[in-house]
C-alpha cells in the first residue's frame, strides 16, 4: 500500500512530546514517519489532531469526526493511541475505557482507511507495588488493544515485543514521554510495519550505561518529584489536564513535510 494520508490521533504519545521542536511544534515519531511516508508519494498529506493530556473519551469527542471527514479510503492511515491517561489515573475503570477504545477503533475502521494502533509497554525496568499496578493494568489494555486490532485487520506496533524498547534511555527527564532518540525509534518501527525505508539498526540495544553516582540519583529524582510528579498531582487534584486549551498541531491535512521558510 502507498498512502497518499496519514492522520494521527490520540495524546501526548502523538504529539510528539519530548522530542525536538519543528516550527514551534514537538516533532515526535508521527511526524518522523510522515518523512518517511511523503518520500513514497508526491502528493501525501498528513494532518496530526494529537493533543497532551487528552483521555479516550476526549480523543472520541474531539478528534474522531475531524479524521473521518479527511478519510480518501484505504490509501488514508490513521493512527490511534489513546488510553494511557487513562490507564494511570487512580480512579480507572477497565470496563468503560477499554469499551470507549474499542468502538473508537471500530469508527475509524469502518470508514475504510487504514488504521495503526500500538501497546504500551507493560514491564518498565521499575519494581515495587507501582509497577505492578502498572504492568496489571496495563496488561488488560494492551489485550483489548490486541483484541480490537484482529477485529479490524488493523496494524499494531507492539513495544512489548521489542526489548529494546524497556531501556528508560529513551525517556525524557519527565520519566514518562520518549526523548529524541526514542521518538527516532519509534518511527523507525512504525515505518518496517508500513514496508517503508527505515533505519534497520533501530532494534539495536544502547551500549551499556555508565554507572551512576547514588547521591547524583537521589537530586535527580528529588528533581524530576518537584518539577514533574507535583504538578502533575495538582492538576489530578483540581480536575485539569495539561492539556486543557492547548490546539493540536495540524488539524486539516497539509501538503508535507512543512516548509515555512
Amino acid at each position: 500500500m502507498i498512502y497518499t494520508r496519514f492522520i494521527a490521533l490520540g495524546d501526548s504519545y502523538t504529539e510528539g512530546m519530548s522530542d525536538e521542536k519543528l516550527h514551534g511544534n514537538y516533532r515526535g515519531w508521527a511526524d518522523r514517519v510522515a518523512d518517511g511516508m511523503a518520500k513514497a508519494h508526491p502528493d501525501f498529506t498528513y494532518a496530526n489532531l494529537a493533543i497532551r493530556g487528552k483521555l479516550v473519551r476526549q480523543v472520541l469527542d474531539e478528534q474522531i469526526e475531524a479524521a473521518l471527514a479527511q478519510v480518501t479510503g484505504p490509501e488514508t492511515l490513521i493512527s490511534f493511541h489513546a488510553g494511557a491517561n487513562d490507564v494511570i489515573r487512580p480512579g480507572y475503570k477497565a470496563e468503560i475505557v477499554l469499551k470507549q477504545y474499542a468502538d473508537a477503533v471500530r469508527r475509524l475502521a469502518a470508514s475504510g482507511a487504514t488504521i495503526l494502533l500500538f501497546t504500551v509497554l507493560e514491564r518498565t525496568g521499575n519494581s515495587g507495588r507501582s509497577a505492578k499496578m502498572w504492568e496489571e493494568r496495563f496488561g488488560g489494555f494492551n489485550r483489548n488493544v490486541r483484541a480490537v486490532a484482529q477485529e479490524v485487520g488493523a496494524i499494531i506496533a507492539d513495544a512489548n515485543e521489542e526489548p529494546a524498547f524497556s531501556d528508560k534511555r529513551f525517556l525524557a527527564f519527565d520519566r514518562l514521554h520518549l526523548n529524541a532518540l526514542g521518538h527516532e525509534r519509534v518511527a523507525d518501527a512504525v515505518l518496517e510495519l508500513l514496508e517503508l525505508p527505515f533505519d534497520a539498526g533501530w532494534r539495536d540495544p544502547l551500549p551499556p550505561a555508565k554507572p551512576e553516582p547514588k547521591v547524583f540519583k537521589v537530586v535527580v529524582t528529588i528533581l524530576w518529584f518537584i518539577t514533574f510528579a507535583l504538578p502533575w498531582m495538582w492538576r489530578r487534584a483540581r480536575g485539569k489536564s495539561s492539556g486543557d486549551g492547548r490546539s493540536c498541531k495540524y488539524p486539516i491535512a497539509i501538503g508535507w513535510p512543512l516548509n515555512l521558510d
